[in-house]
């Protein structure tokens, strides 16, 4: 049997063990809308953890980090800085949002936007540049399954067809699993992200430089400038890494799937003590930097950065380390697919299918057009993956400068009462054009500041502006920060 055979053999292994288990734990419940969309809202602690972890370090975290570590250097360290700022973020932002939920039966994003401002122009709007920005971060994952396919199988097999295989397995899981049984393989996958960060990290440079000071020594002598700003780059220095830790950290829990996500928490004590121990996790990042910066010197020379991981493990251990190597690659793939995924296509069929083309629908059937549309979503991710070169970190950039203008809208819709519906939407608006203009003309970044940052704050000022001039709020929450935890918990019951 070849190395290849070895290594494929135990990643079919380890992903067939984490796909029963998400289809067990789906096919204990009826998969209504409720169950599928927000799992009954009946998660405790340990499950939304895991399932929030699962969306947050995902192959961006396994590959990209390690990439970016790799070909860029200096800049890469962002990823360190928001992660801990965006919890403190939403220790005081999902809470209230989670009660709201609660209160008036909410499962998505748009439904949020939907019940402040009252315009179904508004929540479709917000459902469509969802689900558009919710495909580079999907495109991510798949692109990251395809290069563990392509190392594992020594380059036997090429990263298109595999991405093409594993689309078919993640939506078959999605449809059938629902967000629950996404929380239960990511047991599964977490257990085996951290023995992968924390073996690897700690062994390739021991065994190829004799420790992580020796390693840094030869590193800053050979590629000194790899260790500052700008790195290997000529245009991400400090304004860009300012800019960069602000829009994601306030985008943070902007993306549909993990703004959906807080409504399946059991109460809103569960989403404060989660950001408070989600921190912990943001140790596997600094981890696999030290892996990049180690296979910057023992694998010069690779012609993208995100292959750098895996192709330092294969040089270094046998075929079946790097089968089960592959495998926690795989799982950290799969679990925030299928999330993305069953967000998106509850977007499409919930709040853009039946507001605008069947405002007749019941949740049933949404359920089902959901489900159906599952096959468009996974089909557009494939496709963009295919044919697209971009780096992991870029893709995930991408969304966070489309999905990070929802944040006014949530933000001021929570804590103002005088937020007009008009200025949310000519906000949000002005936004994604400014996105859409930076990027398509190659000004990302403009004079140095990540250009999703400048769309945010031009989002703010149409927002405040429009806002006092044509004043309009046709409903606003009661956001009581007295209401205590054990009242809600109690309510939740």
């Amino acid at each position: 049997m070849t190395a290849g055979m070895v290594a494929m053999l135990i990643i079919c292994a380890i992903v067939g063990v984490g796909s029963l288990a998400g289809f067990y734990a789906g096919s204990r419940r009826t998969m209504d809308l409720e169950q599928w969309a927000v799992a009954g809202r009946g998660f405790g602690v340990v499950f939304v953890w895991l399932l929030m972890a699962g969306e947050i370090y995902t192959t961006f975290t396994f590959l990209g980090a390690s990439g970016w570590a790799y070909s860029r250097g200096g800049p890469a360290l962002y990823l360190i800085a928001y992660m801990p700022l965006a919890y403190a973020i939403s220790f005081f932002i999902l809470p209230p949002i989670w009660e709201i939920g609660r209160k008036y039966h909410l499962q998505t994003q748009p439904d949020f936007f939907q019940l402040r401002y009252g315009d179904k122009r508004l929540s479709a709007l917000v459902a469509l540049i969802g689900v558009i920005f919710i495909i580079p971060y999907l495109q991510l994952q798949l692109v990251g399954l395809g290069i563990i396919v392509e190392i594992a199988s020594f380059d036997k097999i090429h990263r298109a067809p595999a991405m093409v295989g594993a689309s078919i397995l993640v939506a078959g899981f999605v449809l059938l699993s629902g967000v629950r049984g996404v929380a239960w393989v990511s047991v599964i996958k977490d257990f085996l992200l951290l023995f992968a960060a924390l073996f690897i990290a700690f062994a390739i440079p021991h065994i190829y430089f004799g420790g992580f000071g020796p390693m840094f020594a030869q590193l800053a002598h050979a590629k000194p400038s790899h260790l500052v700003m700008p790195g290997a780059t000529t245009n991400l220095g400090h304004s860009w890494y300012a800019s960069s830790v602000l829009l994601s950290a306030l985008g943070f829990f902007m993306w549909p799937q993990s703004f959906g996500a807080s409504f399946t928490a059991r109460n809103s004590d569960i989403l404060r003590r989660n950001a408070i121990v989600l921190p912990i996790y943001n140790i596997t990042l600094p981890l696999m930097f030290i892996v990049g910066y180690a296979a910057l010197l023992v694998v010069p020379g690779l012609r993208d950065g995100d292959l750098s991981l895996l192709t330092v493990v294969r040089k270094t251990f046998p075929p079946w380390f790097l089968g089960i190597i592959g495998g926690a690659g795989a799982l950290t793939a799969m679990v925030p697919a299928s999330i993305q995924i069953l967000t998106a296509a509850t977007l499409l069929a919930k709040n853009l299918i039946r507001p605008v083309i069947a405002p007749g629908m019941n949740d049933t059937q949404v359920a089902v057009v959901a489900k159906t549309t599952v096959i468009f979503i996974t089909t557009a991710a494939v496709i963009s993956a295919v044919f697209s070169h971009t780096t992991l970190v870029s893709l995930l950039l991408l969304g966070y400068s489309g999905v990070t203008q929802f944040l006014p809208g949530v933000v001021l819709g929570l804590f103002w009462k005088k937020v007009a519906t008009s200025g949310v939407f000519a906000g949000l608006v002005t936004g994604i054009a400014v996105v859409a203009i930076m990027g398509l003309s190659g000004h990302d970044p403009f004079v140095g500041v990540n250009a999703g940052f400048i769309a945010l704050c031009c989002n703010c000022v149409v927002v405040i502006a429009v806002s006092k001039v044509f004043p309009s709020s046709p409903f606003s929450f009661n956001v009581d920060s007295a209401t205590s935890s054990k009242k809600a918990a109690l309510a939740a019951k």
